[in-house]
């Protein structure tokens, strides 16, 4: 039984299919939708002329796998002991091997006034409400300079609404992105038109119905028809909580992503797990290729591969035409080296004091920097130390040092 129909859930479902399970899975989720991808909904499921979900799987693929989907239902109480699972329509489900997917969801702005225009984006049915929104004419205000946020300011320019940006922190993108690349973002918005504030707490909010007044740590004001907060996720934990799973930043697994309970796993947005590349580290990733490698990996440990995660951690980001890609952990790194693309495409390599390459970001037209990425990619799984000289020369491939 898996609990969560999205991305990682889906997926997992599908693996043990693949894997020749032939046994009854059952894929148990909350919304009313297939499982589908969640990258989309801060862009084309904006900008696109009909809004589409890009479902990983069909009805159809579902029944000729005979893969079980309820949907519409939430996992209400895990019963460890008779290996039940109870549902919020009232019945209960037997499991002998049970993993639980619920992601995350979006961490919520605690201050009062907020109603109606204050929103927050993470189902499609979010992106529908907050798409109505989007056009000339309209004015928004996204609190929270992170990708969601940006990528959603990106969308609603697109689309010709006024678009505010507010940022508490002193820069956008302040967790995992280096303050290089962040500036770049940040001029690329200004240069569509878009006014971010940084440094800015917030002191209160007024919903009126009508519009939404945002007043600043400044005393300025932001007046807005939407406002969408973006300040970050929180992982789904309650249901495992209950059942008296251990949490640690999310639900806590070991590296093969089995709970402390033998027959319960966990995936995703919702665990933390350690990553034998940073020694052992204890990290939760909200990342859809995350998403997508641990849930095939739960699958292969549901059936006994008892495989170790050992993927290098990959985020990516577009706006405007310009890619971000990140692999590994910049906050690793204790040295940054350049390494200039054509196209003024750029890669920052991220070094940690005894010469390993722990992290690379790059950012740049297109696909300008996805192949030299997914080479650090690999170099920083080999825990190689390439000299400073060669990552900063464009004239030395890459390749040539994940070859040595």
């Amino acid at each position: 039984m898996i609990i969560g129909a999205g991305e990682c859930g889906g997926r997992a479902s599908l693996a043990l299919r693949d894997l020749g399970y032939e046994e009854p899975v059952v894929l148990v989720g909350d919304e009313p939708h297939l499982p589908y991808e969640r990258p989309p909904l801060s862009k084309e499921a904006m900008t696109g002329e009909a809004p589409v979900i890009k479902a990983i799987a069909t009805d159809e693929l579902f029944a000729e796998r005979s893969i079980r989907h309820i949907h519409s239902v939430r996992a209400v109480a895990i019963d460890r002991a008779a290996h039940q699972v109870r549902l919020s329509d009232g019945s209960s489900l037997t499991y002998d091997r049970l993993l639980i997917a619920t992601g995350s969801v979006p961490r919520k702005l605690p201050m009062p006034g907020l109603d109606g225009r204050c929103v927050y984006l993470r189902t499609f049915n979010d992106a529908l409400a907050i798409r109505a929104h989007l056009s000339a004419g309209n004015r928004v205000a996204i609190i929270g300079g992170g990708f969601i946020g940006l990528e959603l300011a990106a969308s609603a320019r697109k689309l010709g609404a006024a678009v505010t940006v507010i940022e508490a922190q002193p820069r956008i993108l302040m967790r995992g992105v280096p303050a290089e690349i962040a500036e770049i973002i940040h001029k690329a918005h200004e240069a569509e038109g878009v006014s971010i504030r940084t440094g800015q707490g917030i002191t209160a909010i007024a919903d009126d119905g009508s519009q939404v007044r945002i007043t600043l740590g400044d005393g300025q004001e932001v007046v807005a028809d939407l406002a969408v907060i973006g300040i970050g996720a929180v992982p789904v934990t309650a249901l495992a909580a209950e059942a008296g799973l251990a949490i640690d930043n999310g639900i806590a697994v070991d590296a093969t992503l089995r709970t402390a309970d033998p027959d319960i796993f966990a995936a995703g947005d919702c665990c933390s797990f350690p990553l034998a590349v940073y020694g052992g580290r204890r990290v939760r990733l909200e990342a859809w290729r995350n998403a997508q490698e641990q849930g095939a990996l739960a699958a292969r440990n549901m059936l006994g591969a008892n495989e170790a995660h050992a993927a290098v951690p990959w985020f990516w980001s577009d706006q405007y035409g310009l890619t971000l890609q990140i692999a590994g952990l910049s906050d690793e790194g204790r040295a940054i080296v350049r390494r200039d693309l054509d196209d003024g495409a750029f890669i920052l390599f991220h070094l940690a004091e005894d010469g390993r390459l722990v992290a690379a970001s790059g950012i740049g037209p297109g696909n300008a920097v996805a192949r030299d990425i997914r080479l650090a990619e690999m170099l920083i799984a080999r825990r190689a130390t390439p000299s400073p000289e060669a990552l900063g020369s464009q004239a030395v491939k890459l390749k040539s040092l994940l070859a040595a």
